[in-house]
């Protein structure tokens, strides 16, 4: 037996600025998953007594100074924090809950 063929449209229905945010979206979302690996990854090292103290500060500022960044970029398109966080299905959510 052969299966049907599903044949694709010759057009997306789209628009330029529903385009544009959602690669915007996802672009911050590869982003935001980065600074939320690099923030356990900084959390790891200061447990482990890893730095110095003028390490964790330096690494605490350019924390805050990137989550401020993207609470910034994310406020251009009127995206939230939950709008980032893909349904990965069974797998969960790709930033956790």
């Amino acid at each position: 037996m052969t299966r049907p063929m599903h044949v694709l449209p010759n057009r997306i229905d789209s628009d330029a600025d529903s385009v544009e945010r959602d690669l915007f979206k996802l672009v911050l979302t590869v982003i935001e998953l980065i600074r939320q690996l690099m923030e356990r990854q900084a959390l790891r090292r200061v447990d482990e007594g890893d730095l110095d103290d003028v390490q964790v500060e330096a690494l605490g500022q350019a924390l805050l100074q990137l989550d401020t960044a993207m609470a910034e970029l994310r406020g251009r398109y009127g995206l939230t924090i939950r709008d980032l966080n893909l349904d990965l299905g069974p797998l969960g959510t790709l930033l956790g809950d």
